[in-house]
């Protein structure tokens, strides 16, 4: 799987926008832990003291392709810690739990960022992970995954993958826009909608979900019948569906209906407007979750921590929508003015527990395949 990454225009965004949440971001890299906590690799307790690497080592950190830090945070956390922080990605959550799980017993990494609630179980079932589970920050414990997973993953950030639409091209056409997933199988909007796959993209993933989610295991095969029948298009990933097919992308598309996040539309908003063109429909929502985690038997353990520390900081919190598009689990951070005004999150997102996302994916993944294919 690959998760896309936005257009180069919304790149250009948060690049501005690192710049300017790094300059209110400071070090610190104990702030989010609460006394002792279970050190990685042994399960002994260990201390804020103790966060820290060997001179002269390198904190390998395992990621999707979507991972950014300001660079101010990693030099502070580095002098802080002795780290020298080096990033590696592997493109999606499934295909960053594929490599811990491929490497187990000679990890490649000391920490790993990006797994979701999509690929969570596997990671904790294959015990790829080291106990560690720093204190959350206010309003983080409702994305904690339940059981062991909550002693070996740290939730960081949330993101609701929803239906979007080109508002401006229904108003110009006079049409009334859908407005849930049973619209999208309504003939007045036959051939508008576009949706990466299932098989080759984490939001594509998402969505097939939520439809399981909706329509129950003995029912979302049907609608995806009926969605075919209706002229949906499906691409090999978000690039290509926002980008290319979407009416309101950057190549100018066809399709006025297309599966993007809920975090989409403030990045529509014209120069000179003052609200965007697009919206997300938040009935259509399915919620990821990102979580962070110490990887079994890193020699780094303190850094680690100390690494899993910085990402639930409440300043390092207040950086993410602008740095990685995802909502901070973090209720005490301010989001940026277009967010809290157009990005708002899903009431009641579609949700598929972990555990039987694990069971049934590649069942789900290889019906769904047969369905569109």
């Amino acid at each position: 799987m690959t998760r896309s990454t936005r257009p180069v225009r919304l790149l250009a965004l948060a690049a501005t926008g690192l710049s300017l949440a790094a300059c209110s971001l400071s070090s610190g890299t104990d702030s989010g832990s609460g006394g002792e906590s279970s050190s990685a690799g042994s399960g002994s307790s260990t201390t804020a003291a103790s966060r820290s690497c060997e001179p002269g080592s390198t904190l390998t950190v395992l990621a999707h392709e979507s991972f950014s830090l300001p660079e101010e945070v990693t030099a502070d956390f580095e002098e802080e810690t002795g780290c020298t922080v080096e990033v590696v990605t592997a493109g999606d959550a499934g295909q960053v739990t594929n490599r811990l799980v491929l490497t187990k017993g000679s990890p490649v990494a000391d920490v790993v960022f990006g797994i979701d609630n999509t690929f969570a179980g596997r990671a904790v079932s294959e015990g790829v992970l080291a106990p560690y589970s720093p204190q959350l920050p206010p309003g983080a414990d409702q994305y904690a995954l339940e059981g062991d997973g909550a002693d070996v993953l740290t939730p960081v950030d949330f993101g609701d993958v929803c239906v979007n639409v080109d508002d401006a091209w229904f108003a110009a056409k006079k049409m009334d826009p859908p407005k849930t997933l049973d619209d999208l199988t309504d003939p007045a909007y036959r051939d508008l909608f576009v949706t990466p796959g299932a098989s080759s993209s984490s939001p594509g993933l998402a969505f097939l979900l939520a439809t399981v989610a909706a329509k129950g295991e003995d029912g979302w095969q049907d609608y995806w019948r009926d969605l075919m029948d209706n002229g949906a298009k499906v691409t090999s990933g978000w690039s290509d569906a926002y980008g290319v097919d979407f009416t309101a992308g950057e190549g100018k598309g066809d399709r006025p209906v297309v599966l993007s996040y809920a975090s989409s539309p403030p990045f529509t908003v014209p120069e000179g407007g003052t609200e965007p063109t697009t919206s997300a429909l938040l009935d259509t929502c399915f919620r990821q979750v990102e979580y962070v985690g110490v990887v079994a038997g890193t020699e780094q353990p303190g850094g680690a921590q100390a690494l899993v520390d910085l990402m639930v900081d409440p300043q390092v919190q207040s950086g993410i929508p602008e740095s990685m598009y995802m909502y901070p689990v973090s209720g005490e951070v301010e989001l940026p003015r277009d967010w809290a005004r157009w990005a708002k999150v899903a009431p009641e997102p579609f949700e598929v527990e972990p555990a039987t996302i694990e069971e049934k994916r590649s069942t789900w993944v290889r019906e769904w395949t047969d369905l569109t294919s």
